[in-house]
């Protein structure tokens, strides 16, 4: 079986999201439980990196993080609606 994926969600992910995916047993930890609000991008995606997360954000910044090259377990980014 593949392992599954681990998601890490920047502080402005809706709680409905969150609450949505564990309840369909998806593993999902907030900026705000990581106690990482208010962390600058680079340090974000460093922990969520060190937990083996893909990171969850609407921010587009993390997409010019990632062309720099940083190392990082995965992007998930889509426009904020």
């Amino acid at each position: 079986m593949a392992d599954l994926i681990r998601f890490y969600f920047d502080q402005h992910y809706p709680a409905a999201v969150t609450a949505g995916l564990r309840r369909r047993g998806i593993d999902v930890v907030t900026a705000q439980e990581a106690s990482q609000c208010g962390a600058d991008d680079a340090d974000q995606l460093a922990f969520a990196a060190a937990q083996g997360r893909v990171l969850a954000t609407f921010d587009p910044d993390f997409l010019t993080l990632h062309r720099t090259g940083v190392s990082h377990a995965g992007i998930v980014w889509c426009p904020a609606t």
